[in-house]
């Protein structure tokens, strides 16, 4: 399935050669109050902000906001008076459980005693689109499938150049929102031509946003698949190049898995640096050391030229419940034609070894637990828990300021010192470790859920 879309993709790699290189941040950028893409569709007042959720703590009354700068925003609530409308329909304060990570939010929000109060918290809901301009997903795979040989169309992918560069759906070209008049030669000349927009899926503005600049510019044939690149990886793999593959998950050390679909002797005789052997048709062998499909997992798959081979170990990858496969175009040859690390003469690892990038600050759970069981002068563990959770049982040795009160007494803590945060579930500790990183304390927090005893003693599980 979808071979001779990968045999003739080749404009996925060959649009990079015109693509838009992002320009560099500034210090102005990087003080937005939302992120650069959010920008291009959403005018803010100063008393905004856009960008991702991150977390929300009901116990401290505070949000975590990913605002698209170094660090992300932490805004406090009052959840007698919060405003929280989700699609349009107003909630109750503790809906902000139910909401999904990363979900696109904008919040109003208002100084008080030198903190930033959120008054109105809006969750974005479901792109409305002429159901006339829809496709769904059988109709864009049947596209795809069938190859624009069969009916000519043209497959556009609306999003930045390095969500593109992370994987795309086969056949795609990149023709982003952001930047659409400087690359709409891109189009295809007969405006009567079928084409198709998708983006980030089924909030995301910037393929119905590519479609109505289209319409202005004549094209009757307009269609776009709203549910987009998330739903399609969930289903279908995504394919990328190896310039791709070293732009946005290399160059950005982004945790990834190379997999070599060949036989066992032709990778021993040659593979991609780091790459795990899963021959074709051998899926057992390694089911068990597949990642949680929670995580996400960049799975890139490649054969000799991105063929057969690689085709089917990602449809087994994707049966076996994995949500983010990708296919190698070019395979082994266009690897090596672009000097990058091989290996030969030695097997390739038959495991797949996979540990997602760390959030920013965190502390792994064995580092943690030496920490708080023999804590060196040199360390704080500061419980953020609220009094009430702290009655429970508190670490020998731990400082309890709730993470609501961090702020005002954060003068109570050594600056000499290395301050490890916790709570319950990790939320409240991220949030005090990016309060006390710029008040210039050195910090770390622990991001994982932890059951702490009346003697001292605790129970820490991963997230």
């Amino acid at each position: 399935m979808f071979r001779k879309t990968l045999i003739g993709a080749l404009a996925l790699g060959a649009q990079l050669a015109v693509a838009q290189t992002p320009a560099p941040a500034t210090a102005e950028k990087a003080k937005a109050p939302q992120p650069a893409m959010c920008a291009a569709c959403h005018k803010l007042t100063p008393q905004q902000m856009g960008g991702y959720l991150d977390s929300a703590a009901l116990k401290s009354q505070s949000v975590q906001l990913d605002v698209g700068a170094a660090a992300p925003q932490i805004l406090r609530f009052d959840a007698k008076t919060l405003k929280v409308i989700d699609d349009g329909v107003e909630k109750k304060p503790e809906h902000l459980r139910d909401v999904k990570k990363r979900h696109e939010t904008q919040v109003t929000w208002v100084e008080k005693d030198g903190a930033k109060f959120v008054t109105e918290i809006r969750f974005k809901g479901p792109v409305k689109i002429d159901p006339k301009n829809l496709i769904d997903y059988a109709g864009v795979a049947r596209l795809v499938d069938e190859g624009p040989a069969k009916a000519p169309f043209t497959l556009i992918d609306s999003r930045p150049l390095v969500r593109f560069q992370e994987g795309a759906i086969p056949g795609a070209i990149h023709l982003p929102f952001i930047g659409f008049d400087k690359f709409a030669d891109r189009l295809p000349k007969d405006k009567a031509q079928l084409v198709v927009f998708y983006c980030g899926g089924i909030t995301c503005t910037l393929s119905p946003n590519s479609l109505k600049k289209t319409q202005l510019m004549g094209y009757t044939n307009l269609r776009v698949y709203r549910e987009g690149e998330p739903e399609w990886k969930t289903r279908n793999y995504l394919v990328t190049t190896p310039t791709f593959v070293k732009a946005a998950y290399v160059d950005r050390d982004i945790p990834h898995v190379l997999i070599d679909a060949r036989s066992a002797e032709d990778a021993t005789s040659g593979h991609i640096k780091g790459a795990v052997s899963v021959p074709m048709g051998q899926m057992a062998a390694v089911r068990k050391s597949l990642p949680e499909p929670k995580l996400n997992a960049p799975l890139i798959v490649y054969d000799g030229r991105g063929g057969e081979q690689a085709v089917a170990v990602a449809q087994a990858l994707i049966k076996a419940g994995q949500k983010n496969v990708m296919v190698l175009k070019g395979g082994m040859v266009d690897w090596v034609a672009a000097g990058y690390a091989v290996e030969s003469g030695v097997p390739a690892p038959k495991q797949i070894a996979y540990a997602p990038k760390p959030r920013a600050g965190s502390l792994p759970m064995a580092e943690f637990t030496t920490l708080a069981k023999n804590t060196p002068a040199g360390v704080l563990i500061l419980d953020v828990r609220n009094p009430d959770e702290a009655q429970q049982g508190m670490i020998k040795g731990a400082v309890l300021i709730p993470d609501e009160e961090l702020v005002a007494r954060i003068a109570e803590l050594p600056k000499g010192k290395r301050i490890v945060t916790h709570c319950l579930t990790g939320i409240r500790a991220e949030m005090a470790y990016h309060k006390l990183k710029e008040a210039g304390y050195n910090a770390a927090f622990l991001n994982n859920e932890i059951e702490v005893a009346k003697d001292g003693s605790f129970k820490i599980t991963p997230r």
